[in-house]
């Protein structure tokens, strides 16, 4: 490894956290704007924009609005539980979509994948902190959806994570290979970056240090432990050097 490599993997690795940052930060205004977007078109909302505007760069303060009580009180559990899983299932679909539009018919312009592809580890890490880590919880997105209808929680974690497990597949195992071909180009100081950036944002960073810290001592904090679990796994099993990784490095 010289040292244009990682004068390389540094220029890259300062782009791609800027550029994370702002996806964040788009995510969170979309993920709160999808929450009162749904309860004004079920007329539970005076308008989409009384939204409670937070900082966009601590991320703190930003709240959809949504009185969430009152629906309760008043009986529309259907449309309190639609208003509070709305945000997931706009980052499933975004998710998904994503990875078709990043595969094999993609054109091949780096950059455009660059952007996409941190927003889509913007939006996945949303999906697997609600999910994998506040399934069980009674307030929050997934306790909209599961406790004030009755619905069991286990179904929702076990279908989600499953279907999140299935995504990383897909992200670790296509998705990085070919960030790896439009950037590093054999640069593994590079690789390793991309690798531990995408494992640290989308298992710690919104997930598992957020779960852990922010909630403890409530016993639920343990589950931010899968988060720690998973980014182990992540690197240990797509270690760039392994040869299964260095097949997939080329575009086709």
């Amino acid at each position: 490894m010289n040292k244009s490599d990682v004068m390389s993997a540094l220029e890259y690795t300062i782009i791609a956290v800027v550029t994370f940052v702002v996806m964040q930060t788009l995510v969170v205004v979309m993920h709160e704007f999808t929450h009162s977007t749904v309860a004004w078109l079920l007329g539970h909302m005076r308008s989409p924009f009384d939204i409670i505007w937070g900082n966009p760069l601590t991320l703190k303060g930003w709240d959809e609005g949504v009185h969430y009580r009152e629906l309760v009180r008043s009986g529309h559990l259907v449309a309190e539980a639609l208003i509070g899983v709305s945000p997931l299932v706009v980052h499933a679909i975004i998710v998904t979509l994503a990875f078709v539009l990043m595969g094999k018919g993609m054109p091949g312009n780096r950059w455009l994948f660059h952007c996409l592809y941190w927003f889509v580890i913007a939006n996945f890490m949303e999906l697997v902190a609600y999910i994998v880590m506040f399934s069980f919880s009674a307030h929050g997105d997934t306790g909209h959806f599961t406790h004030d209808l009755g619905a069991s929680p286990w179904v929702l974690f076990i279908v989600g994570t499953t279907a999140i497990v299935f995504g990383s597949y897909i992200l670790f195992r296509k998705m990085i290979s070919r960030m790896y071909a439009f950037f590093a180009r054999g640069n593994h100081a590079l690789e390793w970056s991309i690798l531990i950036m995408s494992a640290f944002f989308l298992f710690l960073w919104g997930s598992g240090l957020r779960v852990a810290v922010n909630i403890y001592p409530d016993p639920q904090w343990m589950f931010g432990l899968l988060g720690f679990i998973a980014f182990g796994f992540a690197i240990i099993a797509t270690d760039p050097g392994r040869a299964w990784m260095i097949r997939h490095k080329e575009i086709k």
